[in-house]
């Protein structure tokens, strides 16, 4: 699964919006937008941010393994 379909899912798991999440990363809604849909490659930082947010490994995140392994 792409990293962009995980990280949808992971917000709709936690039922967040996608301003929430952006706001936690300190950016607007519209460019979250943008690494949600894969539209654009998602920067390290925010990888690794949003592994802690979630409490999931980045190589869940990135598609590497298909449990949710905690950091």
């Amino acid at each position: 699964m792409p990293y962009y379909k995980r990280i949808r899912e992971l917000r709709e798991d936690h039922d967040l919006t996608q301003k929430e999440v952006a706001d936690f990363l300190n950016m607007k809604q519209p460019q979250y937008f943008r690494y949600e849909n894969g539209n654009r490659d998602i920067p390290t930082d925010i990888l690794i941010a949003l592994a802690k947010f979630y409490n999931v490994s980045t190589d869940y995140i990135l598609g590497l393994k298909n449990n949710e392994e905690y950091l």
